[in-house]
């Protein structure tokens, strides 16, 4: 992953883990991303992404295909990783 995280937020009051990280991305660009996980599909999805400042809706692929070279699920998947690590949280099976 070449984005650095530098500050999230984590919630596990609802139903679904939710996440809110703001990551350094290279070329010193920021991404503001907040996305959940889903019990059931058993996924990550983005619910808001800002990027440099602009709203990008929903979408986040364009970024982890061009920038990362890894799809949404996997690159969303490593920052949750590290933020339920950072909080001792693990998701129920």
């Amino acid at each position: 992953m070449l984005a650095k995280l530098k500050k999230v937020k984590f919630n596990t009051d609802g139903k679904n883990p939710v996440y809110k990280a703001i990551l350094e991305c290279p070329k010193g660009k920021q991404l503001f991303v907040h996305f959940d996980y889903s019990y059931t599909t058993k996924n990550y999805w983005p619910l808001e992404v800002i990027y440099d400042g602009k709203s990008k809706g929903a979408k986040l692929a364009w970024y982890t295909k061009d920038v990362e070279n890894t799809t949404v699920d996997r690159f969303l998947d490593k920052i949750a990783k590290r933020i339920n690590k950072k909080y001792g949280y693990e998701l129920k099976e």
